[in-house]
């Protein structure tokens, strides 16, 4: 796919170009999408419709990282976790996450991604953040993991 700013060819499957990172994908898409699961209390995978997603709020969708894209997570409360630690409510079990990696907390003016000093960084639509409100259609990585961030 040729970047219509620059020019640059880059991967059919790029979202950003890799020369001056402008967005790639037109309104509307391709058409393609991910199949989007949650885990249910059983332990089985359930699909889930990114239109309705987990009710009402946000959501936060892995789109590529660790053999778990389309697993979504419902952002609920004023803060959550996100890291390698167990006991986070986004769990991203990998070396290149750190185990306390970074913290979704609700400010009076939005919900923000804060990074908590990790080693490889928190990067919000391709640039390194301490701290970012988040708009819906960010695209957050973590790690080797790639999310999307969705307001209903």
């Amino acid at each position: 796919m040729h970047c219509p700013r620059c020019g640059f060819a880059n991967a059919e499957s790029a979202n950003y170009c890799q020369k001056c990172g402008a967005f790639l994908v037109e309104a509307g898409g391709s058409g393609e999408s991910t199949e989007a699961y949650q885990v249910d209390e059983t332990g089985e995978l359930r699909p889930v419709d990114l239109e309705q997603g987990t009710g009402a709020g946000a959501t936060l969708a892995i789109r590529s990282g660790g053999g778990r894209a389309g697993e979504v997570f419902g952002v609920a409360g004023d803060r959550m976790t996100i890291g390698r630690s167990p006991e986070a409510e986004v769990f991203l079990d990998d070396v290149t996450v750190s185990r306390n990696h970074a913290l979704l907390v609700r400010r009076r003016d939005g919900l923000y991604i804060d990074d908590l000093g990790s080693l490889n960084g928190t990067y919000v639509n391709r640039r390194r953040i301490e701290s970012h409100r988040l708009q819906h259609g960010d695209e957050l990585q973590v790690g080797k993991y790639k999310l999307s961030y969705l307001e209903r």
